[in-house]
This record gives C-alpha cells, sequence and structure tokens, in this order.
C-alpha cells in the first residue's frame, strides 16, 4: 500500500511552500527542518490550521496513529496521537516523493550472555540491535539480558512469542563454538520450522569482514507468527550481520504476520 504522492511541504509558520526539506533530528532530539528546528505534521489538503512545516497529504489519505511513513530515499517518519510527526531516519522529502505506510513491528531484543547476567560487562550489542530495528519501522517492547542457559533462553522467547504476542524477537549471544553456547540449540527447541536464509546470508556477508564469519552458528526460526532470528554477540558483528538481512528482514516479518500475501514484491 502506497500513498499517493505528497502535495506540498508547507510552512506554515511563513506561509512558505518548499519543493525540498531535509528532516532530521538536532543533539537534543528535536525534529529540525533544513537545520532549523520545526514542529512537523501530517495534513490533509484543504486542512487549515497548525504550526511548523505541514507534509500535505492528497484529499481523503491519511497515516494511521503510530504507523511510520518511509519515501523512495528511506526516510522515515512517525504520526502520533497529537497528528504530529517525529524523525526516526533523517533525510529529504520532495513534492514527488511517494510515501509508504509501514505498520509497526512489535519486536523483543534478548542479549544472551553469562558475564552481562551478572553485570560484570556492558552490553551492547543489544542496544545496537535495538537501534537496527527500530529504523526498519518497530516498536521494541521487550528487552531483556539472560545467561547462556538452554532452558532459560527457550522459556523466556516462548514466552515472548506466546504471551507478547511480538512479531520478531532478535538474541545477541551464544552463537559460537564454544561449550556455553546454546542460543542456536534452544530457539531448535521452541520452534515451529527453521528459515535458513537468514544464517546462510550472515554468515556469507560476515565472510567479508573476517575469514572465521564461517564459524557462526547464527540461524532463524519461527514459533507461531513470531520471527527469531540469532545474531552473534559483539556490536560489530551484529550491525554487519544485520546488514546482510536489512533488504528483505521486513518483508519476511509482514509475510509471517499475515499482512503481505505475496511473495513476489511490493
Amino acid at each position: 500500500m502506497r500513498l499517493n504522492k505528497i502535495l506540498g511541504l508547507h510552512n506554515v509558520s511563513s506561509d512558505e511552500w518548499h519543493k525540498l526539506i531535509y528532516v532530521h533530528k538536532n543533539s537534543e532530539g528535536v525534529s529540525c527542518v533544513n537545520g532549523e528546528p520545526c514542529g512537523l505534521s501530517f495534513r490533509r489538503a484543504g486542512a487549515a490550521g497548525g504550526t511548523g512545516c505541514a507534509i500535505v497529504l492528497p484529499p481523503g489519505m491519511s497515516l494511521p496513529h503510530g504507523f511510520f511513513a518511509v519515501n523512495s530515499g528511506e526516510t522515515m517518519l512517525r504520526s502520533d496521537e497529537n497528528s504530529g510527526v517525529s524523525v526516526i531516519c533523517p533525510g529529504f522529502i520532495g513534492v514527488s516523493s511517494p510515501l509508504e505506510p509501514r505498520r509497526p513491528i512489535r519486536a523483543g531484543v534478548l542479549t544472551v550472555s553469562d558475564k552481562g547476567s551478572r553485570g560484570e560487562r556492558v552490553d551492547t550489542a543489544g542496544p545496537a540491535l535495538a537501534d537496527l530495528v527500530t529504523a526498519i519501522g518497530s516498536d521494541v517492547l521487550m528487552t531483556g539480558v539472560v545467561p547462556d542457559d538452554r532452558g532459560t533462553i527457550a522459556e523466556t522467547l516462548a514466552d515472548w512469542t506466546d504471551s507478547a504476542g511480538l512479531e520478531l524477537i532478535l538474541t545477541a549471544g551464544g552463537t559460537g563454538l564454544s561449550v556455553r553456547d546454546v542460543t542456536p540449540e534452544a530457539l531448535m527447541d521452541i520452534q515451529d520450522r527453521t528459515a535458513p536464509g537468514f544464517g546462510e546470508i550472515m554468515r556469507s556477508h560476515s565472510m567479508s569482514f573476517t575469514s572465521r564469519g564461517f564459524l557462526s552458528r547464527g540461524l532463524a526460526v519461527t514459533r507461531k507468527s513470531t520471527l527469531i532470528i540469532a545474531f552473534p554477540g559483539s556490536e560489530r558483528a551484529v550491525r554487519q550481520c544485520f546488514e546482510a538481512i536489512s533488504p528483505a528482514l521486513r518483508h519476511g516479518v509482514e509475510i509471517l504476520s499475515g499482512w503481505d500475501a505475496e511473495c513476489g514484491g511490493h
């Protein structure tokens, strides 16, 4: 589903119309337009009122509260309940930009680490995964750190799937060859089906950075309508592996969740 092309970019305060704007956040997290702090909103054509910069949509078009909107340049905005707009991923928006609405993915991030669970190591891989998955249009609703214990990992993932109803769960850690690396086994304990392509592409991409990339046992499984993906435990490896799967990750979640019935394309 796509919204029609934007009709205009209207600076309500100065009554000026723009053909192109750059949206981003400043160091304080305030939304900016062309370098200046500015309130953003979606507005239907012909509607009056508001302040700041309005992204004017065609008549009859709207964006549900909480949904993300992405243009072809991967600029991502999000609507809120007060008709405001927050900037998720910065970039340019022009009057010819088609906006694609994205339903938010309910996601969870679980770090698997003995030291991390005891507070002996600062977890950077989990927060990195949370940031990365947010950038594809997700709400990270669950986070946690558990030890390298097969039963604990499996129980946590099953609970997040069955009770919390998450559509996507990402784990960080426990995918190596040591005796304590049991995350893949925990995923297999609770899975309905495997999705082997995720592990294959992550290992293939990792080989571009290190000759040891094939040693990782990262994999993905499904449980009911939840996709669960096991990543390595380092922040650097997490970022590299996520880069490999990100182009098709959202589409996979949409198919599994029943949001998109066709695999042939958008």
